[in-house]
């Protein structure tokens, strides 16, 4: 006998009921540049829209457990993305310096050493 540990919130409408839906809104310094990081992993149940320093992603699924799966990663997505930007534009905004971290390293082999 197999046991089904899901809720009631869990089932799939029953016909003629309606998907469930829930929209998750947050600003960001470059929301059009986080809305269209996150583009590549959405799916047909997701919406992202940019309104000003907002992004919102509208999520449409027949259950409750798969929003809040597709939310859970969806947020992992527009944090990741929010960092890389952030990232990003503080590493361009810095004056170029020289690092000997950033300098090819190289050793000639080819020159004679005094003995």
């Amino acid at each position: 006998m197999v046991d089904d540990a899901s809720s009631p919130d869990d089932a799939a409408p029953a016909d003629g009921d309606a998907d469930r839906t829930a929209t998750v809104r947050t600003t960001h310094a470059d929301a059009a540049t986080v809305a269209a990081a996150l583009g590549p992993d959405e799916t047909d149940s997701i919406r992202t829209r940019v309104d000003g320093d907002a992004v919102a992603c509208t999520v449409t699924r027949p259950t409750a457990g798969g929003i809040q799966s597709t939310l859970d990663d969806h947020l992992v997505n527009l944090r990741v993305a929010d960092r890389v930007i952030e990232r990003g534009r503080a590493h361009t905004s810095t004056e170029p310096h020289s690092d000997s971290a950033d300098e090819p390293q190289t050793t000639d082999t080819d020159t004679p050493t005094d003995t």
